[in-house]
């Protein structure tokens, strides 16, 4: 199972469109769950709720600016060896303000999609396409080049 654990909610149609596409193209291979936490404007109670729903079973996977870089075959490389010993990754997106210390410390692996900044909404679409695509690499599907 792969869960997305992130703070805020999607306003945008067209990305909630984008969101869904993706979600419906994995859970041909897995289940999978977004669990929206509430925004905050206090940032202790935003991540204490963040906190809350992070399962210390599942392999955590934190994305942070601060985390390493991977390739798309490297982010299918890794789920497919995270995949053999646990079947449930928590991928988990802070808010604005990104996560805290203790949340990249308590997860399994620490990882940057790039040095820029996105948008919160259009961020969890991208995670949710290269999640795709790591599984369409793993099955040596046609989608990725």
């Amino acid at each position: 199972m792969i869960k997305i654990l992130c703070v805020g909610k999607i306003k945008e149609e067209y990305l909630t469109k984008l969101i869904n596409d993706y979600q419906k193209r994995i859970s041909k291979y897995t289940k999978i769950e977004i669990i929206e936490i509430k925004d905050n404007p206090i940032y202790s109670k935003e991540i204490e709720a963040l906190k809350e729903k992070i399962n210390d079973h599942d392999y955590n996977i934190a994305l942070d600016i601060k985390g390493n870089l991977l390739t798309s075959e490297e982010l299918a490389l890794t789920m497919d060896k995270i995949r053999n010993i646990n079947s449930n990754i928590t991928f988990i997106i802070g808010g604005s303000l990104g996560l805290d210390e203790e949340i990249r410390n308590k997860a399994n692996l620490v990882l940057s999609f790039s040095k820029l900044t996105f948008p919160h909404g259009l961020f969890r679409g991208i995670l949710l396409e290269q999640i795709y695509r790591s599984f369409k690499i793993n099955n040596n599907e046609t989608y990725h080049k």
